[in-house]
């Protein structure tokens, strides 16, 4: 009786045990299926709008993925912190300006995918067109080698200057070689451009530049310019580490951007300033 007594004991005791991890074991699965970690992807930008990412963010936190913006004042600053791994990715800067950028500092970037072309625009509180620009008239410029001399062309596609052709898309001022009003070209750093329009004739902006300071480029620029197969360098980019290029979570933050809805918000917030450049170019 003892025997079976404890043989019966020992039974009640592993069915409570199977019993109990298998009760536990399936609480975690149902745990594991329903709850997804969630990720937080640092980006860098510079401006204030953040409209369209606003809208990108809203689709992102579908997929688990918070983004989390780090504004930056200067074109300088988000390859840097970037290549430093301050931030995941950053979304400020056309194709030329980060191959530059890559062969001056020796830093491995990429671009991941496209996101907008926002033409370059001559801008003036004192003026309606180039063409009431007068002798020895001041015009600023970004100093930065890619959008200073992006603006240099864009002076020449106006009729006011014209440039060495033999420094493709990367002109200084002193490869003018024709300048019959004798404009004088001051340069600045690219956040002081829109600034400086009451101090100049007339003044180079970035579009993002022109949108913080109220500016909408396609009413309010005297000159814009032209978007053709020319303008692919000036494609803006979403930029990420090298070795981070295949990353899955980033490439998720891609395809949230490229999307129709993103499209609208564009369209809607720069009231057609901006194109959907993944659209138009392919999208990276």
């Amino acid at each position: 009786m003892k025997k079976i007594l404890s043989f019966g004991l020992s039974a009640i005791a592993l069915l409570v045990l199977v019993t109990g991890c298998s009760s536990k074991t399936g609480e975690s699965t149902a745990k594991d299926s329903t709850t997804k970690e969630r990720v937080t992807v640092k980006l860098g930008l510079i401006g204030a709008d953040t409209d369209v990412w606003d809208d990108v963010q809203a689709r992102l936190k579908d997929e688990g993925i918070d983004l989390e913006y780090v504004k930056f004042t200067e074109y300088s600053q988000p390859n840097t912190a970037l290549a430093n791994g301050d931030i995941d990715l950053n979304s400020f800067q056309h194709q030329y300006f980060l191959d530059n950028f890559n062969a001056e500092h020796g830093t491995e970037i990429v671009s991941i995918g496209n996101t907008v072309n926002a033409p370059l625009g001559i801008y003036s509180d004192k003026m309606k067109d180039v063409k009431e620009l007068k002798e020895g008239d001041q015009v600023a410029i970004p100093n930065d080698v890619t959008n200073g001399g992006r603006a240099l062309l864009l002076l020449q596609t106006a009729g006011l200057i014209k440039v060495n052709p033999d420094k493709a898309q990367a002109p200084t001022v002193s490869d003018i070689t024709e300048n019959k009003l004798n404009l004088e070209i001051v340069e600045l750093e690219a956040s002081q451009t829109a600034r400086a329009l009451q101090d100049v004739a007339a003044s180079v902006i970035n579009s993002g530049m022109a949108v913080d300071a109220g500016f909408v480029p396609t009413t309010d620029a005297i000159y814009l310019e032209p978007v053709d197969d020319t303008s692919r360098p000036y494609v803006n980019i979403i930029a990420a580490r090298k070795e981070d290029a295949d990353n899955e979570v980033y490439q998720k933050v891609v395809a949230a951007y490229q999307t129709d809805e993103t499209i609208k918000v564009i369209e809607a917030t720069s009231k057609g300033s901006s194109i959907p450049a993944w659209a138009t170019f392919g999208t990276k």
